[in-house]
């Protein structure tokens, strides 16, 4: 019975028991200033999923609210540069305040969603967002292109250091 309801709970999560057992937990940045992630952000790449079907031109522009919980507007051209323009509006919390890495964001409640900040650059330019089951996964920038070196340079660390397939994800089209 215990080892039907695991192989259950680990189906439910998406993973084998095989699988999950041989990769190590994703991990976030140490610390994460949320004054400096502030601001916009365009989505250079991501795994597709069924609420961003058909988006082009992604942004996501976080703000903070008098309540210390940070505003969400996500952003896109539905079918092509020149389509309607999708807003979906979401609050997010910290959940790790020794961290500031890992969030919840919720765009209709009750239901939210992990937000874990992965890697992050420094100067707070560019920066890769998953979940713990590996089912999520997003590269930001400050700006609508990356270069191609640094965005290998991000998906072999995501390969390599946190065991995401990277074969996965899809450009974003921001048509510079």
């Amino acid at each position: 019975m215990k080892a039907g309801f695991l192989v259950l709970l680990f189906a439910w999560h998406g993973l084998s028991p095989a699988f999950a057992a041989d990769r190590s937990p994703v991990q976030t940045v140490p610390y994460v200033d949320l004054e400096r992630y502030l601001g916009l952000w365009y989505e250079i790449a991501s795994f597709p999923q069924s609420f961003q079907e058909g988006c082009v031109a992604t942004t996501a522009h976080y703000s903070l609210k008098p309540n210390g919980k940070i505003a969400v507007r996500n952003q896109c051209r539905m079918d092509s540069l020149q389509g309607p323009l999708k807003t979906a509006n979401g609050t997010a919390r910290v959940v790790d305040r020794e961290t500031n890495a890992k969030l919840k964001v919720t765009f209709f409640w009750p239901f939210s969603g992990n937000y874990w900040i992965i890697d992050l650059d420094p100067d707070y330019q560019w920066a890769v967002v998953g979940d713990p089951t590996r089912e999520y996964l997003w590269i930001l920038s400050r700006h609508p292109e990356l270069d191609d070196e640094l965005y290998r340079e991000i998906t072999e660390r995501l390969t390599s250091e946190q065991g995401y397939d990277v074969s996965r994800l899809r450009r974003t089209i921001h048509g510079l």
